[in-house]
């Protein structure tokens, strides 16, 4: 595998901010990273995987068993673009319980069209 080489022209391209303050480079720097990570950031907004949702899940304090079949019965439900967590927690603020709670009656069969909504 070859590589063309990329000419050196930092000494060009420094020019521009060779002009600027402390402050302006700080505030050009993160313009760059804000243009940098959008893609990143709305990519992570509208896919998800049931494997990331379990993840979620497992943070929440699910074991792996009732986090797989927590993701699998929303994903089912095609629930999945919603997130998981998000539908729990949403679901256990609605009914003033703690999480677990909600995701435990959840498995239980309760609840579904609550969240479905």
């Amino acid at each position: 595998m070859s590589c063309v080489e990329r000419p050196d022209d930092f000494a060009s391209r420094r020019t521009r901010l060779t002009a600027m303050s402390d402050e302006e480079l700080r505030a050009h720097f993160w313009t760059l990273v804000e243009k940098i990570v959008e893609p990143l950031i709305n990519e992570a907004r509208t896919h998800t995987t049931p494997s990331i949702e379990r993840s979620v899940l497992l943070r929440m304090g699910f074991s792996s068993l009732e986090a797989k079949a927590l993701v699998g019965q929303i994903h089912e439900r095609q629930l999945l673009g919603h997130g998981a967590g998000r539908l729990v927690l949403e679901l256990a603020k609605s009914k003033g319980i703690p999480v677990r709670d909600a995701g435990v009656a959840l498995l239980g069969g309760f609840y579904w069209e609550e969240i479905g909504r």
